[in-house]
């Protein structure tokens, strides 16, 4: 729309987020940090054994007690990944025995471990900013803006990620960044009174499209959906159980949630249909084969990607 109304440069906000820690996910990981901080005596002597005497297992705060304290105890970065879509049941029941074969099953953690301990900052906010630059914001956000406004001809640039103020970013503390739970709280002090206040003081949404409800409810688009899983079905990537799993699970549950795993396995055959990759023949993976290790992952293109959708 911007290209048919004759506007050649668009500005976009990506990386601020990713600077001056704007994701939900900062906030949250600072009350499990809170727990690891607590002496070792108290969590292992104390907490968790009263969290499970038998006596109180089927409270529902005490239950919520145990999923903090499970999660609290996974360090990061491995903790992201508590709700990783394809983490939360055995990969034997997921992936073709022939993937899992050919596959590493820490590869994606090591990527993440790798990257996260590079971090040239000993706290942990500034550690997953860093991750995210590099995976949330290099390897995805800015390659899906990147790529579209190329298609419809209109530059980009992303004032957020000028060179002075990423540096700048660097300096200022973590706990100014994320203050208790309010993100990005020295990017909105610093902004006030410049910025108008229904700006600085909105609430966070996201835009995600509703591809699972759409896939559900559009006759169309349903019926291209089937077709695809079931030719995906056929490539010896995942089982054909969890092919099936994954669309009833998406017809008769939340189809949101399942719908999230649809999307990446249509998308992934849409696009071995586009490399030429017939259906079903040795061959049907030689393209995922070919692309570069560090950009598609084929062995693990399900693990990479962040199915969890932060």
């Amino acid at each position: 729309m911007a290209a048919a109304d004759g506007y050649q440069v668009m500005l976009a906000g990506d990386g601020g987020d990713e600077i001056f820690g704007g994701n939900a996910r900062y906030a949250k990981q600072k009350l499990f940090e809170r727990y690891g901080a607590l002496p070792e005596s108290l969590r292992k002597k104390v907490i968790e054994p009263l969290a499970h005497l038998n006596a109180l297992e089927g409270l529902p705060l005490v239950r919520k007690l145990q999923s903090y304290i499970r999660q609290a105890n996974i360090q990061l970065p491995e903790r992201l990944q508590s709700y990783n879509f394809v983490l939360r049941q055995p990969l034997e029941e997921i992936f073709s025995a022939e993937i899992l074969a050919e596959a590493d099953p820490t590869l994606p953690g090591n990527w993440l471990k790798e990257e996260y301990d590079r971090a040239d900052s000993g706290h942990f906010i500034n550690r997953m900013l860093h991750l995210d630059l590099k995976f949330t914001l290099a390897d995805n956000d800015l390659r899906k803006v990147g790529g579209m406004t190329e298609a419809a001809g209109i530059e980009v640039r992303y004032p957020l990620l000028d060179d002075a103020i990423l540096e700048f970013s660097g300096e200022v503390p973590p706990n100014w960044k994320v203050r208790g739970q309010e993100l990005r709280w020295f990017w909105k002090k610093s902004l006030k009174g410049f910025l108008p206040d229904r700006i600085i003081n909105k609430t966070k949404h996201g835009f995600g499209m509703p591809f699972g409800v759409w896939a559900r409810e559009h006759a169309p688009l349903r019926e291209r959906v089937e077709d695809r899983l079931a030719d995906f079905a056929k490539r010896r990537v995942l089982t054909p159980a969890y092919v099936a799993q994954i669309r009833k699970e998406h017809m008769s549950g939340h189809a949101t949630y399942f719908g999230t795993m649809v999307w990446v396995i249509m998308i992934l055959e849409e696009w071995l249909r586009h490399e030429g990759s017939s259906v079903g023949a040795e061959a049907s993976l030689a393209p995922m084969r070919r692309a570069p290790a560090h950009w598609i992952g084929w062995k693990w293109t399900f693990l990479v990607a962040d199915v969890e959708g932060a």
